[in-house]
């Protein structure tokens, strides 16, 4: 697997179109949370391959990109109210 999936998951998310709410209660599948937990565990234990590494890292930047949404969104819904 690579960052791909997770990629394709947030927008396939975003293109069918959402709300604040929904933005919120996003979760990344079982199996992208399955393989980021791995690679986290290899770079813990420094048996990571540099590819890997480099799959960890879009990850990351994709879960930052999902907190600041996230944060965003909740914004809104408190306008909202």
């Amino acid at each position: 697997m690579s960052a791909t999936q997770s990629y394709e998951e947030i927008i396939d998310f975003i293109a069918a179109g959402t709300t604040p709410e929904a933005v919120v209660a996003f979760r990344p599948s079982e199996s992208v949370q399955q393989r980021v937990a791995e690679l986290v565990e290899r770079s813990k234990d420094g048996s990571i391959a540099a590819e890997d590494q480099s799959e960890l890292e879009d990850f990351l930047q994709l879960e930052h990109i999902t907190i600041m949404a996230k944060a965003r969104a909740r914004q809104h819904t408190q306008l909202e109210q």
